[in-house]
């Protein structure tokens, strides 16, 4: 038994010993450079166009929740704006629901795929649009529904910005991550499925209620 013993530990020891194939590391060092690519494709979508601050990497939604979203949507009109519509999924499940959809999308590779998938599907643009730009420079007081998938770094902003542009009778939907200080009319799933309803009317009340000062009447020292 210990002559197995010292002769498996010597065959061991030699392949720890022995170089790493050329070919192998070739291989291996290829491998790893393709994923970096694919994920600077499709992970980073046109960072050097956003600034630093605003900057988010593609994350698509899960089949539950594009659902918890849609549940959120039930009933609602008019059009909707998908903020970093990635591959279009969300655009795709609202438009069939009757909502007349535009996704804004800053990597043009992942735009005109959802475009294709969109001519596939035989939608029109009218029902499904995707434009490949920068939301943060768009006006989107035209929209009464947005939805977005983004990061909790730019909620605040991006809450500044609908506060200025959207109008009243508007509902906004935060996937995964919500406004910090915004009040939610409704709330669907839970973990990284969670979303959240804001209507715009109410959250406009809400924050005007926390910014008027009381009545000197019911002003404490």
């Amino acid at each position: 038994m210990d002559d197995i013993d010292v002769i498996l530990q010597d065959k061991r020891l030699r392949l720890l010993q022995q170089p790493l194939s050329p070919i192998f590391t070739a291989s291996t060092g290829a491998l790893l450079l393709g994923v970096y690519r694919l994920w600077t494709v499709f992970a980073l979508p046109g960072f050097r166009k956003v600034p630093v601050n605003l900057k988010v990497p593609f994350l698509p939604s899960g089949k539950t929740q594009t659902q918890n979203v849609m549940k959120l949507l039930r009933g609602r009109r008019g059009c909707l704006v998908d903020l970093g519509s990635g591959d279009g999924r969300l655009v795709f499940a609202a438009s069939h629901a009757g909502l007349r959809c535009t996704g804004y999308e800053i990597n043009s590779i992942l735009t005109t795929s959802a475009q294709v998938r969109a001519w596939w599907r035989g939608l029109s643009p009218s029902s499904a649009s995707f434009v490949s730009g920068d939301f943060w420079k768009t006006d989107l007081s035209d929209y009464n529904n947005v939805t977005a998938f983004l990061a909790p770094g730019v909620m605040d902003v991006l809450g500044e910005k609908l506060l200025k542009e959207l109008p009243d009778d508007a509902r906004v939907i935060a996937c995964r991550f919500p406004f910090p200080d915004w009040p939610c009319s409704a709330s669907e799933g839970q973990g990284l499925d969670q979303v959240w309803a804001y209507d715009m009317g109410a959250v406009r009340g809400c924050l005007l209620q926390t910014l008027m000062p009381l009545p000197k009447a019911e002003t404490q020292c």
